[in-house]
């Protein structure tokens, strides 16, 4: 019987201390939002309105006058001098081996596709012998295992391109990579 009241009291207790918590003296915050409007308005007052030059204003100036975009008089905005060759040459070998591994893959799948699709034909198998050492009975139809080796060649595809892409925008040149 205590442990059934136990609960709604405490959740009772929790709402009016949360309810407490929340509410706030209304005197206390007229005198801030007053602070805030007069801060505001002095902040007004000093600010000075901005000047819009035009182009015949421009003749007329004497000194430099800041441009977005001309970066002739302003040394620090000079380009900088392209990335070495090594980590470019070094970034295009590295994704050479993982897209030659990835499309050795791909190939393989391609392999198994077109054995199971000749199996469920009732046609030989491609490998020279016929003879599968290392396989074991699947207990999957035909058809599932050629969608599963296709799902896997469609992940595999987008994970080529996607390195592609990436080769691409870090400046490796196309002629570079398989």
């Amino acid at each position: 019987m205590l442990r059934s009241l136990s609960l709604p009291m405490l959740a009772l207790f929790l709402t009016g201390l949360l309810a407490v918590a929340q509410t706030t003296d209304p005197g206390a915050s007229k005198p801030a939002s007053a602070a805030q409007d007069s801060a505001a308005a002095a902040s007004t007052d000093a600010k000075k309105p901005k000047k819009v030059l035009t182009n015949e204003d421009l003749s007329k100036s004497t000194g430099k006058i800041s441009v977005v975009g001309n970066g002739k008089d302003n040394p620090g905005d000079k380009p900088k001098p392209a990335a070495p060759k090594t980590s470019n040459a070094q970034y295009a070998a590295s994704v050479r081996n993982q897209l030659e591994k990835l499309l050795k893959q791909i190939v393989d799948l391609d392999k198994q596709i077109t054995d199971l699709k000749n199996f469920n034909a009732g046609e030989p198998s491609t490998n020279a012998s016929g003879v599968h050492l290392d396989k074991r009975y699947e207990r999957e139809p035909i058809e599932v295992q050629i969608r599963a080796l296709q799902d896997k060649k469609k992940d595999l595809q987008s994970k080529v391109d996607a390195l592609y892409d990436e080769a691409r925008k870090k400046g490796v040149e196309p002629g570079e990579l398989p």
